[in-house]
């Protein structure tokens, strides 16, 4: 009896983060991809630490598909946004958002890379922190149209969700506690994000 009311205590619970968690995951991954405030990577691991601690079948593979489904439509809304200002006289708050996030440094080398190496700079850019968004408008320059973006971009946000979760599953696993996994992934995700805008200015003075 005792076994079997800690399961129905269980059950509830894990069916509670699940009817809470996964559209929540969705609906924050999908406005970090429009309004890129949201550090999307630290939620997804979050996310994949709690699912790793569930007895739940594929609980991980439904933040995988959640994760990498609202981070590409996410990214192909502000393409398509981007798109309406670049084509509009007066441009858009949108494309003025993703020039503001695309330093002109960046935006040349993204530029560079994209001429030479064409959809394989689009994967990489996701991987690559603060990469998206210059290599999105090295994309809207070059007058890539929706569905060659999309094409490259379906690849990238795959790999963007494998990464992240990979992040959350290992911080999962050097803690019994799921708090101490996410805390662990957090602060993982953050030093990677920190990590080259640290480096460029360390560069400098070197």
């Amino acid at each position: 009896m005792t076994i079997l009311a800690a399961t129905a205590t269980v059950v509830p619970t894990e069916s509670t983060q699940q009817a809470i968690g996964y559209p929540s995951l969705f609906l924050l991954v999908l406005i970090g991809a429009l309004v890129p405030i949201v550090p999307t990577g630290a939620l997804v691991s979050s996310a994949a630490v709690v699912a790793f601690h569930q007895t739940a079948p594929f609980s991980l593979a439904l933040v995988f598909v959640t994760a990498s489904t609202a981070a590409f439509l996410g990214d192909a809304t502000l393409y398509w946004l981007g798109r309406r200002g670049m084509r509009s006289r007066n441009g858009s708050r949108w494309l003025e958002a993703i020039r503001s996030r695309a330093p002109e440094e960046r935006l040349a080398q993204a530029q560079e890379k994209l001429a030479d190496h064409g959809v394989a700079v689009l994967v990489l850019s996701r991987l690559v922190p603060a990469g998206r968004l210059p290599v999105m408008l090295a994309c809207l320059l070059a007058k890539w149209p929706m569905r060659r973006f999309a094409r490259g971009n379906f690849p990238a946000c795959l790999a963007w969700a494998v990464t992240y979760q990979l992040i959350g599953i290992l911080g999962g696993s050097l803690f019994d506690e799921p708090w101490e996994g996410v805390v662990a992934a957090v602060a993982l995700t953050l030093v990677i994000s920190a990590a080259p805008s640290v480096w460029r200015r360390v560069r400098p003075a070197r």
